[in-house]
């Protein structure tokens, strides 16, 4: 981006306060993907120094995961209704104590506590981020420049998250990597509030929360993450069997409560209008092949193969070449090809990276290599492109509910493929992958549950791109 846009009223309004402003909600992003991309590099030194089972180090990631998308929607009604800004500042600082506090962690179990109030404070901050960025600037290639800003931030932290991670392990302890938290929770509280005015009254959403919905919704979303692990771990039990059923008693109710209720949490007639259906989709589709492809390839190149951390952060650089690479290409990219057509291409080039690496990933690094690449590639415009189709199909003060639809399908996805990914692993390898001494045939079974993985997280995320390109011809066809 060679200038900065003009801001509307809600900052400040000067080039210093253009920046800033930016700068805070970019940091935000940044938080969001390089959290995740640093974590998983280290779960084979977690798993080993914490003795985790399989099943808990799928949970270090899986319960940041399961919080955030449970509670995105709640906080999304909550920051649309008291301001983006006020949630926003209390979510940093809840980060920010959360990270300092990783120092005091000795068991698996604390981990996956603190990554749960990580999970909090990332629904409280991350929806407002994207909100805020598109009511701050006019119009629609405004937007989609800002918000490229902000997902480069995002997508670096992203890129450089498993190479910075691997050579840190080389000479740190792998605490050092979430207390990298903080000082990026400071620049962003400081970014936002020195630059970013509090939301004006008559933009805010004035009904009432609806707290039923928020409760049926989260228990929904939350045993929807649950079930396959449980369902893996202790098998068909009454506790999988009840987890279950819950989930299901919980979906249909929230359906039911959110087409009843005066005050409706999630609004389902404005998420069923083809623009906010389709950039769901695509996000969906795109955050699973990402959050799949990034959990599988760790594991692929540390236990598969026997690399070290800092070799598999070597091994992670086609990816980064290509998120850092082609940040300028992507406005020139979707103005010549439309919105609609950028959103469909690059969710198939994420999902084809994906099937590369499940069917060819096993016979050898370069084809790793070539779905790194075509992953990195595809991302680097869905990650613009879809969440400001779905912001731009909803009124103006529903931005902060449309953030968090955006965040919750691309977490819910994050969390579906970890969990998948996870389940298949655990039934197909006997014994811990992070403990458990390798043998030729436990070898064997880890490389067929990774392309099993692989494959069936391909034909999800590629049947939910399908959904996403028939919702955007039918929003072209009846325009």
């Amino acid at each position: 981006m060679s200038a900065v846009p003009t801001v509307r009223p809600l900052a400040p309004g000067s080039l210093r306060d253009a920046w800033l402003a930016l700068a805070g909600l970019s940091a935000v992003f940044l938080f969001e993907m390089l959290d995740n991309s640093l974590l998983n590099v280290a779960l084979p030194t977690i798993g080993r120094e914490l003795h985790a089972t399989t099943t808990g180090l799928q949970w270090v990631t899986g319960a940041y995961s399961v919080v955030f998308g449970g509670l995105m929607l709640l906080f999304g009604a909550v920051a649309d209704r008291v301001g983006r800004r006020r949630v926003m500042l209390v979510g940093l600082v809840l980060l920010a104590v959360a990270s300092l506090a990783t120092v005091f962690v000795t068991t698996t179990p604390e981990l996956i506590a603190l990554r749960a109030v990580m999970g909090i404070a990332a629904a409280m901050t991350t929806p407002g981020s994207m909100a805020l960025a598109f009511r701050l600037f006019d119009t629609e290639d405004l937007r989609v420049r800002a918000l490229t800003v902000i997902s480069t931030a995002g997508l670096v932290g992203l890129a450089i998250g498993p190479t910075v991670g691997g050579l840190v392990l080389a000479v740190a302890p792998w605490q050092v990597l979430l207390l990298a938290n903080a000082p990026i929770a400071l620049v962003a509280f400081v970014g936002i509030r020195t630059s970013i005015g509090a939301d004006e009254a008559e933009g805010l959403h004035r009904a009432p929360i609806d707290v039923a919905g928020a409760v049926l919704g989260t228990a929904s979303i939350a045993g929807a993450l649950v079930t396959p692990t449980l369902a893996v771990d202790l098998g068909p039990s009454w506790q999988t069997w009840t987890v279950a059923a819950t989930t299901v008693v919980a979906a249909v109710a929230f359906v039911l409560r959110e087409r009843s209720a005066r005050h409706p949490l999630l609004d389902l007639a404005l998420v069923a209008r083809p623009l906010v259906a389709s950039g769901l989709a695509f996000k969906a589709g795109a955050g699973l092949a990402v959050a799949g492809l990034s959990y599988l390839v760790t594991l692929q190149l540390q236990f598969g193969w026997g690399w070290s951390p800092a070799a598999a952060a070597v091994g992670m650089l086609p990816q980064v070449v290509v998120l850092l690479a082609s940040g300028w290409f992507v406005g020139p990219f979707v103005q010549r090809v439309g919105l609609r057509r950028a959103a469909a291409s690059s969710s198939a080039a994420v999902v084809l990276g994906l099937g590369v690496f499940a069917v060819l990933g096993h016979l050898g690094y370069g084809w790793v290599a070539v779905a790194l690449v075509l992953v990195a590639a595809g991302m680097r415009v869905v990650g613009v492109v879809a969440g400001n189709d779905v912001l731009r199909g909803l009124p103006a003060d529903r931005t902060s509910m449309g953030a968090a639809l955006v965040d919750t399908a691309s977490e819910l996805a994050t969390g579906v493929g970890i969990a998948a990914s996870g389940a298949v692993l655990a039934a197909m390898v006997s014994g811990s992958i992070a403990t458990t001494a390798w043998t030729s045939t436990r070898l064997a079974q880890f490389e067929s549950g990774v392309q099993v993985a692989g494959v069936v997280l391909t034909f999800v995320a590629a049947a939910l791109v399908t959904v996403g390109i028939v919702r955007s011809r039918e929003g072209r066809d009846a325009s």
